[in-house]
C-alpha cells in the first residue's frame, strides 16, 4: 500500500488543497483547519448549512492565508497578533477561545456568505481535546470535526462509484490521506498504521452526513441525496453511514505522496 494523494483544508469547510507532502503535528497536519468561520454568536459555520463555504479557496503562505472565491476580490489575512482579541467559539460540543482575525476578514466572509460572520484562528495556545472515548488525555485536534486526520482507501471510492449512476470525486469525503493498492474499505480493520515515518492510531470510522451530498463544483446538494443514499445500502452501521477512518498521530514528521503505508495492528 502507498499514499496516493494528500489534502489540506486550511479553512474549515473550504475547498481542498492538494499537497505533495504534509508535516504532521500531534493535532494534525500543519495548516489544516486552523481557521474557521463563526456566526455572530460564535458558533462554527459549516457547509452542511452553508454550502457556499466549499467555494472558498484558502491558500496558506508564509504570512497567513489568502482567501479567494468567484466574484470576490482576493484577501490576504495575517495570523492575528498575540494580543489580538480572543473570541469564545463553539464547535460541536467544544468551547474554545480562538483568536479573532479582524474586521477585514469578517467583512469579506459576511459579504460572501450573506450573514454576519467572523473569522477565527487556532494558534498554539488554543487547546481542543479529542473525544475521551477514543483518544488519550493529552490528544488534541484542530477545527476538524473530531480527529486530527482522516484516511480513505481509493478502492473504497472506486467501489462506491461502481454503484452510482454518476461517479463522485474523493473531494466529497474530505480526507487528508488517500491510500492506494488495497481492498475496498480495508481501513475499517486498522488499529495502528504507519504512513511514511509517522505512526497513527486508527480510532474510529468516520460517520458520514449530508456534507457528502454537496457538489463542490456547484455548491449545491445532490437532489437525489447521493452518494449518501447509495452508501446507506451497504455501509450502514448502528451509528450511521461509515466511510473512512479517523487517525490520531502518535508522533510527528513528514508524510509524502508515494510513501509506504504499513498496518501495524
Amino acid at each position: 500500500m502507498h499514499v496516493a494523494s494528500l489534502h489540506l483544508y486550511p479553512l474549515k469547510s473550504c475547498a481542498p488543497l492538494d499537497a505533495e507532502a504534509l508535516d504532521v503535528t500531534l493535532r494534525g497536519p500543519v495548516g489544516d483547519r486552523r481557521w474557521m468561520a463563526v456566526d455572530a454568536n460564535g458558533r462554527f459555520l459549516t457547509a452542511r448549512q452553508h454550502p457556499r463555504l466549499v467555494g472558498i479557496r484558502a491558500l496558506p503562505d508564509d504570512a497567513g492565508i489568502v482567501l479567494s472565491a468567484n466574484d470576490m476580490p482576493a484577501l490576504h489575512v495575517q495570523p492575528p497578533a498575540n494580543d489580538a482579541p480572543r473570541r469564545e467559539v463553539v464547535i460541536w460540543d467544544d468551547t474554545v477561545h480562538a483568536v479573532d482575525a479582524g474586521d477585514n476578514a469578517a467583512a469579506w466572509l459576511t459579504q460572501y456568505l450573506g450573514l454576519t460572520t467572523r473569522l477565527v484562528h487556532m494558534d498554539a495556545t488554543v487547546h481542543r481535546p479529542v473525544d475521551a472515548k477514543y483518544g488519550k488525555p493529552d490528544d488534541e485536534v484542530s477545527f476538524a470535526d473530531g480527529y486530527p486526520l482522516l484516511v480513505i482507501t481509493q478502492s473504497a471510492l472506486d467501489e462506491l462509484n461502481a454503484r452510482l449512476a454518476s461517479p463522485v470525486p474523493m473531494a466529497r469525503f474530505r480526507p487528508n490521506i488517500v491510500v492506494a493498492s488495497t481492498a475496498p474499505n480495508a481501513e475499517d480493520g486498522w488499529r495502528r498504521v504507519r504512513v511514511g515515518e509517522v505512526e497513527f492510531d486508527a480510532v474510529k470510522t468516520c460517520i458520514r452526513c449530508v456534507f457528502t451530498t454537496i457538489d463542490p463544483a456547484t455548491m449545491t446538494r445532490d437532489p437525489g441525496g447521493e452518494p449518501l443514499r447509495t452508501l446507506l445500502t451497504y455501509r450502514r452501521t448502528p451509528k450511521g453511514v461509515s466511510f473512512g477512518m479517523n487517525l490520531i498521530p502518535r508522533g510527528t514528521g513528514r508524510i509524502a505522496r508515494g510513501d509506504a503505508v504499513v498496518v501495524l495492528d
